[in-house]
């Protein structure tokens, strides 16, 4: 599965593994530019990693009311089914942003990160959560059946 955070600048691209036992692990960050999302990359992201679905986060207000971005959200992940022909699957993306912000910084302060946060970062640890997300949301392994 790939996730996507998607936004007006960037949209971070992260890999999620339902047979690794859930992982999910950040891949890219691309720039939007002028509006329009880099189809050419996405479309090589997807040719390269041959995912069964694709998932893109979706924001919303705390309400859980559209927020000016519920739109967009959802009209970039209309063009995914279009243009790559996957089923397009969407998760609340609130706070994801917020959080991945967080873990970078508390990943900086403990030294396990070197170099500062970018917005790149941000972007990449988003979509990684909303991967994260959506695997603990569609987790139908057996547990009883791991450790045979």
């Amino acid at each position: 599965m790939l996730a996507f955070d998607f936004g007006h600048r960037r949209i971070g691209v992260a890999v999620g593994e339902c047979a690794a036992g859930g992982l999910a692990r950040g891949l890219v960050t691309l720039t939007v530019n002028d509006g329009v999302p880099p189809w050419d990359r996405i479309s090589a992201l997807v040719d390269e990693w041959r995912p069964q679905r694709l998932v893109v986060g979706v924001a919303r207000n705390m309400d859980d009311s559209d927020s000016p971005m519920t739109a967009a959200c959802h009209a970039f992940g209309a063009e995914l089914r279009r243009r790559c022909g996957l089923e397009v699957d969407f998760v609340d993306e609130r706070l994801t942003s917020l959080e991945a912000l967080d873990t970078l910084r508390d990943a900086r302060a403990s030294g396990r990160r070197r170099r500062r946060v970018r917005s790149g970062d941000v972007d990449r640890e988003a979509a990684r959560l909303i991967a994260h997300q959506w695997l603990a949301e569609h987790d139908d392994r057996d547990p009883a059946q791991e450790h045979t």
